[in-house]
């Protein structure tokens, strides 16, 4: 209400210039004509906000971010956002209005962490701008527009109104804002955006270059939490602690938030999200193997008040930062590098070392992964130039610390194809996984020396692998990060990165290439191949394959071991071994049997099914010849059957099936199975021990909640198998 004062008799004197209620003042355009000495005049209230509506479901279809769960204003950033503001009273000549968008805890418009803007009726270019869109009943709609390069995170919108000599600043709200892929800065191509933003679930290829296997995983950005929970790795990041003012201003650039992330991502320096285990003993922890997707483990990691989730592996810390990526609008994907070299001391080569028995080694630091994964974030790259921008690599596992911190990335895969090893981030080591070269060296326990045995210029870095876009096939990237193996353009490049590094270390490597054949040719050939099939519980069968090269006779010693293994190379027992003088005529060809009882590795095998088998092999007077293999042996299936049509909002039953194929009862069975807009949250089922050769077939409920191609993933444990996956896509119809 308005209150009323008593006007004088002299209607040409000044008015007074406050009204008695002491919030409003009187200005000589609101006052009605005098026609009669005496009256109460009307004067007007001060303007005030009375509600407000976000208009939240037409901007969030508008900015694509109306999969996230919940009813938050989410937006992206260079494209305008509505809301309409229901005042007191009509919006006067008198009265100005403007807003203020924040974010963060102090917020500056120095570092553009704080925008004051006026209502104009004009679009502004690049900064923040409100344009009053229409003004009815009292009823302002007004569209916000934040610019291309503004930070993201969560903002505060005020609005500083001045009326009738008052002026005040009040809160209007909060809403999140995002990267925008689809602003044309980013990536051009539709279904690219669709996959590599919008796609909640995907595939990770894991395994061996022989072998090569995949594993379903749920990202579900969009499920409910989860972006807050994102947007809270940035806040508990060492840059945050250290100086929060620089931090969240410079979340405005995707390759800082990438690198931070590549931090946060793991628990290492920071009590980040995940901690790390590659030992093959999991207790006080999950098996990485077990893990479906990243939306239980950052639940978790929120849950236990932000200690690192035990425990992850690889493929755990890249799925889980790729969930981070997509909901900040960063395109992303899953990349997996088979033969993927660890090399600690920058000389772009690894060096793998045997002792005379053919037992493996874990002498030195460097290692060749069987298979290791790392994200690609798709930005431009600024501060490098046009012809780098496209895919980087994010790495979240901690392997090797850089600028102090376990972190690695963004490094453009381009400049990784061409050798430029001097630019930032990390790109000595992302270039060294790609594509050192593997030195073989055979260590003489006696004398405590070792010996250069030989050097292979072509088999890290093989088969680099990504879910393609819009269907579940793998995509073959190999040529985006080098040369063919074997052409010219491959090894002029990698000379070049060589020379690019410190000449001393490079000098090391190079002196290593020159031995490459320095010595004689080998006069024997060796190979191990498989003559039976591998299988957990089935006797491993193989052959040792030796070929004299020569036309003279040749005896060979041979020494062979199997090791249970991690997938990075961590041994965990020797489970066989065998020692063995053949005899080969001239270029005879003869396969020496290897047989691995169940009995034999069953204590020791880890939930990656690995065994290395290696044999050296030593005719009197020449360099040793070492042959290896790993091998994976595989699950029994698990099948996943939907026994309904699955439609939205309405309970569906699934079947999971699976046989023990053992001659032993397996128990301690447990499922676990999730997927984004199939289930809220994770279904954990105990299913009854299995008696030998026994089939189990357990029912279960899901409530479908979006249409369109879902992936229901499943994990069965046991006490003989540690994690069998299933996985399988689901039609929902509207």
């Amino acid at each position: 209400m308005g209150c009323f004062l008593e006007v004088g008799l002299f209607p040409n004197r000044p008015h007074p210039k406050a009204c008695p209620c002491g919030n409003v003042r009187l200005s000589p355009p609101h006052l009605p004509s005098l026609s009669r000495t005496l009256g109460p005049l009307f004067c007007l209230p001060a303007l005030e906000p009375q509600s407000i509506n976000w208009q939240v479901t037409s901007n969030r279809q508008a900015h694509r971010t109306d999969r996230f769960s919940g009813q938050q204003l989410t937006v992206r950033r260079g494209q305008p956002f509505s809301f309409s503001m229901n005042l007191n009273r009509s919006l006067d000549s008198g009265d100005s209005l403007g807003f203020i968008a924040s974010t963060g805890p102090y917020p500056s418009e120095s570092a553009r962490t704080k925008a004051v803007f006026p209502l104009s009726s004009g679009i502004s270019r690049g900064g923040w701008s409100a344009q009053l869109v229409s003004n009815k009943d009292n009823v302002l709609t007004i569209s916000i527009s934040s610019p291309a390069n503004a930070p993201i995170g969560w903002y505060t919108l005020s609005t500083q109104i001045s009326s009738q000599g008052n002026d005040f600043v009040q809160k209007l709200g909060t809403f999140i804002l995002l990267f925008n892929p689809w602003d044309g800065v980013f990536m051009s191509n539709h279904a690219e955006r669709e996959e590599y933003v919008q796609e909640d679930a995907g595939i990770i290829y894991v395994g061996s270059t022989n072998r090569m296997g995949m594993v379903g995983w749920n990202f579900g950005q969009f499920e409910e939490g989860i972006l807050d929970i994102c947007l809270s790795i940035l806040d508990h990041s060492l840059n945050f602690r250290r100086d929060p003012a620089t931090d969240v201003a410079r979340r405005s650039d995707p390759k800082y938030v990438g690198r931070v992330l590549s931090a946060m991502v793991n628990g290492n320096d920071d009590n980040g999200v995940i901690s790390g285990n590659w030992s093959g003993s999991y207790t006080g922890g999950r098996d990485p193997r077990n893990w479906n997707g990243s939306v239980e483990i950052l639940k978790e990691w929120k849950r236990s008040g932000f200690r690192p989730v035990r425990y992850g592996q690889c493929w755990v810390f890249a799925g889980t930062l790729n969930t981070v990526l997509r909901s900040f609008g960063i395109p992303s994907r899953v990349v997996t590098n088979f033969n993927s070299a660890h090399d600690t001391d920058r000389n772009l080569s690894v060096d793998v070392y045997y002792d005379a028995y053919g037992r493996p080694m874990d002498k030195g630091s460097d290692s060749v992964w069987n298979f290791h994964v790392w994200n690609e974030g798709w930005f431009v790259r600024t501060d490098l130039g046009p012809s780098y921008s496209g895919w980087q690599v994010l790495d979240a596992t901690p392997q090797e610390r850089s600028q102090g911190v376990f972190q690695c990335g963004p490094a453009s895969v381009t400049a990784v194809r061409e050798g430029d090893v001097n630019l930032d981030f990390d790109m000595p080591f992302v270039f060294a996984e790609v594509n050192a070269d593997r030195i073989t060296w055979i260590h003489d326990v006696r004398n405590n020396t070792q010996k250069q045995n030989s050097t292979d210029t072509r088999s890290i870095g093989r088969y680099i692998s990504t879910k393609a876009v819009g269907s579940n096939s793998r995509m073959d990237i190999t040529e985006k990060y080098k040369y063919p193996e074997g052409s010219s353009q491959e090894r002029q490049v990698f000379e070049k990165a060589l020379g690019k590094l410190k000449p001393r270390m490079a000098f090391g490597a190079t002196s290593a290439r020159h031995l490459e054949g320095g010595g004689r040719e080998p006069s024997i050939s060796g190979k191990f191949k498989v003559t039976g099939i591998l299988e957990v519980g089935k006797e491993v069968n193989m052959a040792l394959i030796l070929k004299n090269l020569t036309s003279d006779m040749k005896t060979v010693t041979v020494n062979m071991t199997a090791w249970t293994i991690v997938y990075n190379g961590t041994l965990v027992h020797e489970v066989w071994k065998d020692s063995v003088t053949i005899s080969l005529d001239p270029e005879e060809e003869i396969k020496h049997p290897v047989k691995i009882t169940y009995a034999q590795y069953e204590k020791y095998l880890k939930a990656d099914n690995m065994i290395r088998t290696t044999a050296v092999c030593q005719v009197s007077d020449e360099a040793e010849v070492v042959v290896e293999r790993d091998i994976i042996l595989d699950n029994p299936s698990l099948t996943l059957e939907v026994l309904d049509q699955a439609r939205v909002q309405q309970p569906v039953n699934v079947q999971m099936l699976f046989s023990n194929p053992l001659d032993e009862p397996v128990k301690d069975c447990v499922l676990m199975v999730e997927g984004s807009g199939l289930l809220l949250g994770s279904l954990r089922i105990d299913v009854p021990t299995l008696r030998p050769k026994e089939r189990s077939r357990v029912r279960f409920e899901i409530l479908p909640t979006r249409s369109g191609t879902k992936q229901l993933l499943a994990d069965f444990s046991c006490n003989k198998f540690p994690a069998i996956k299933a996985m399988l896509s689901i039609d929902v119809a509207e």
